[in-house]
């Protein structure tokens, strides 16, 4: 399974979210016909674009609550996210999650504005 994390500032579009995800896939060599889903933090639940960009991929979106984000081992840190999430990397606590045990990161977050991705794959699958 491979997973899309997905982190953001309030109010990005669709389209947004769907070039982060695309600019992080192709940085591993990859294409979106290799993604099983998208995963974001709980506290983004109510972000409209990334529920958007995964109707559009036809991708479930994961969300992932708290405990699970802070049990995450992530390689990107951002104090913004610590503060606000309780993480050093929404979207790369959110990818591992969501691909769940024995799961790795591909590589750090990419960023592409306001939008983080990062992409993680099971450990089934690594």
């Amino acid at each position: 399974m491979m997973v899309a994390g997905i982190g953001s500032r309030k109010g990005v579009s669709a389209r947004d979210v769907l070039a982060a995800v695309e600019t992080a896939l192709e940085a591993h060599g990859l294409a979106l016909p290799a993604l099983s889903a998208l995963a974001t933090a709980s506290l983004k639940q109510d972000e409209a674009a990334i529920f958007a960009a995964g109707r559009e991929l036809r991708l479930p979106v994961i969300v992932v609550e708290q405990a699970e984000l802070k049990a995450a081992s992530t390689t990107s840190h951002s104090d913004l996210s610590q503060e606000h999430a309780g993480t050093p990397s929404v979207s790369e606590a959110s990818a591992l999650a969501a691909a769940g045990k024995g799961a790795k990161l591909l590589g750090p977050r990419t960023v592409l504005g306001a939008v983080t991705c990062a992409i993680a794959i099971s450990g089934d699958a690594a």
